[in-house]
């Protein structure tokens, strides 16, 4: 198997931090273990935590094109699938965001990148649902509430699966976004949203519709 510049540079840099710590390992050190001079690592990343953190661009971009292309009606779905993009590109990550996971969780420094990070999500959220919801009954309150219970929910699932808690990812996360969604979709002038998976049955989708109807007539 032929290994990219870029991944040649992130695994030696994972082994390293590993072996012997994240603050004791030195630029030179994982270039001499990548096969790379410095000027290739500083060409690819900025700094030694880059290597840890080097898409979340890319993803971002990736989210706000989604969210960008909600209609009144189909905001829930976009939520979704925003959120969505972000777990399929931890779990393409695979074993890398599992390491990235120990390491934040043990060095002071990742884990607060990895906070501003999660930080910059929640605001792209807040940022679109903010502007669709401008005008309605507590709207920027909503906003707020709906962005925040997103990237909760999200973190949620994905922790257990980082932990190994869980194997079944997609599912825990289709499970868990109605919970989130319903700060959204609670002011909608008596129409119900059903939020369904990408790919559901027939049944299973008139199922959800009447499970959602059952729900709003017992609170009505």
């Amino acid at each position: 198997m032929t290994f990219t510049t870029r991944e040649r540079l992130i695994t030696a840099a994972f082994d390293l931090f590993e072996a012997q710590g994240f603050d004791a390992t030195t630029v030179d050190q994982i270039t001499t273990q990548a096969g790379v001079g410095r000027t290739t690592f500083f060409r690819t990343f900025g700094t030694k935590e880059d290597v840890l953190f080097p898409h979340h661009d890319e993803v971002l971009a990736r989210v706000a094109a989604r969210l960008g292309t909600a209609t009144p009606g189909t905001r829930a779905v976009a939520v979704q699938e925003a959120a969505r993009i972000v777990l399929d590109h931890y779990i393409a990550e695979g074993e890398v965001a599992r390491r990235r996971y120990r390491l934040t969780s043990s060095v002071p420094a990742l884990r607060e990148r990895e906070i501003a990070s999660v930080e910059r999500y929640r605001r792209l959220f807040s940022q679109h649902i903010t502007h669709w919801l401008e005008g309605e009954p507590d709207g920027a309150l909503r906003a707020e509430l709906t962005a925040t219970a997103v990237i909760t929910a999200h973190n949620h699932v994905l922790r257990q699966w980082l932990r190994g808690a869980t194997t079944d990812l997609p599912r825990d996360f289709e499970r868990a976004m109605p919970f989130a969604l319903r700060t959204l979709t609670s002011e909608t002038g008596g129409q119900t949203v059903v939020v369904v998976s990408s790919a559901p049955s027939v049944e299973g989708v008139v199922a959800d519709v009447r499970r959602a109807l059952a729900r709003d007539s017992a609170h009505a």
